[in-house]
């Protein structure tokens, strides 16, 4: 008994690390983990695990992006206050930057509708290794490319609506297991005309709609399935924990390399990771014993 409990004990560690890495730095979460689950025959983590750990990661795109999102708060209210006491008036001059950005988000997010009827396909592309693999190389392309056409000069006051329903695109296309979601977004912010840090600071801005819809639709899942195992929630608090402290420092990295102009460094680790999955996924059908 001991011994099973420290296995899903470092599992849990194993999974946070993973998901707090893999989330924000471009090199897709969902194809690693699906890789470790196929050539090493790691379990996949139970429903309300994987919830929670998406839930840290959210947490840690809101310490580092605090500011912007009480500014985004603070001028919501203001704005419906505005609208309430003018009776629908419009306010002269441009709108400030955190209301644009509200906007930017909503429309941002709008493509994903376009996923939802196509949830259970997607997932079962990850039971693919060798088209995880082809995704990751492709991942690398993408990123490969970016640092080619970055240094643009649109912000939050200049990106126009078809700028964020390109990069919305962009990021219901990255729900395909191997495709970076951060990787894919910042690129074709970028690829848009995007300063380098806006690209970054507006891809990780619109993860959280998406995850947070996304948890949200897994809590009905779970909910529906039955309860939850009280003896597991230590060690889902100690992934949670290693996910959240592990993506707000993944955030800084992809941040610093972003406005460095080397993102696309992260391109040689993916093509490195799919080169590899893509070759053992001809020798090796089963897990690789241990």
């Amino acid at each position: 008994m001991n011994e099973v409990i420290a296995l899903k004990f470092w599992m849990a560690v194993v999974l946070g690390l993973v998901q707090g890495v893999a989330e924000f730095l471009p090199i897709s979460s969902s194809g690693h983990l699906s890789l470790l689950q196929h050539f090493f025959g790691m379990p996949e983590p139970d429903q309300l695990y994987n919830i929670l750990l998406h839930f840290a990661t959210l947490i840690a795109v809101c310490v580092v992006y605090r500011q912007d999102i009480v500014d985004m708060v603070t001028e919501f209210f203001r704005w419906i206050t505005a609208l309430c006491t003018r009776q629908g008036g419009q306010e002269r001059g441009k709108p400030p930057e955190a209301r644009r950005m509200i906007l930017l988000l909503i429309l941002g997010t709008l493509p994903l509708f376009l996923v939802l009827p196509f949830d259970d396909l997607v997932e079962g592309m990850g039971t693919n290794p060798m088209f995880v693999s082809l995704m990751l190389l492709l991942t690398g392309c993408i990123l490969f490319l970016s640092d080619s056409y970055g240094g643009g000069k649109k912000t939050a006051r200049t990106a126009t609506v078809q700028d964020v329903l390109l990069v919305g695109l962009a990021q219901g296309m990255a729900t395909i297991p191997g495709l970076s979601r951060s990787g894919t977004t910042i690129s074709a912010g970028m690829a848009l005309g995007f300063e380098r840090s806006f690209a970054v600071r507006f891809s990780f801005l619109l993860s959280l709609p998406a995850v947070l819809g996304a948890t949200l639709l897994k809590v009905v899942k779970v909910a529906k399935a039955g309860g939850v195992d009280a003896k597991l929630l230590p060690m889902y608090l100690v992934g949670m924990v290693i996910a959240g402290v592990v993506g707000y420092f993944a955030i800084s990295l992809v941040k610093l390399l972003a406005d460095k102009g080397k993102f696309g460094k992260f391109a040689y680790y993916c093509w490195a990771v799919g080169g590899i999955a893509l070759i053992a996924s001809f020798f090796f059908t089963t897990p690789i014993p241990a």
